[in-house]
């Protein structure tokens, strides 16, 4: 099968909290089993995080309806508290967020390698839907 190389693709918010709240939200599995899925129909009931360079990272995201679920795993390749975090996927593919502090505000900018199943489009929605829950479940 030829594989060619698909264009990074980029989501981002702005959450109203200063860096080092926001740095906890998105590295505590207390925490990230409150945001990470895309829909209101699905959940993250697991999630383990050793977030340092060469930790690894596992969550399960599954359906509530009991009908689907996957894990999604990898491998840090850098990382810098409050600031930026790199990671493969367990695929391969490369995850690069950046965490930019706007005094109360904090920039997050995560861009990733695409998969080549799914439209460009829906997996930009799929990430940006989960950033969006990020944002909402920090600033509740």
């Amino acid at each position: 099968m030829a594989t060619e190389k698909l264009s990074s693709i980029t989501v981002e918010t702005t959450v109203n909290k200063p860096v080092a709240q926001v740095w906890e939200f998105w590295t505590n599995p207390e925490e990230i089993v409150q945001w990470c899925f895309a829909s209101p129909d699905w959940h993250c009931p697991y999630a383990e995080n050793d977030i340092q360079t060469g930790g690894k990272f596992k969550s399960t995201m599954a359906a509530k309806d009991g009908s689907f679920s996957f894990d999604f795993e990898g491998v840090y390749s850098n990382v810098e508290a409050e600031k930026l975090i790199e990671y493969s996927i367990a695929d391969g593919r490369k995850v690069k967020i950046t965490f930019e502090s706007l005094g109360a505000q904090t920039k997050v900018i995560e861009t990733f390698d695409p998969e080549s199943q799914n439209p460009i489009e829906m997996q930009k929605g799929g990430w940006q839907a989960i950033l969006n829950n990020f944002k909402a479940h920090a600033e509740s």
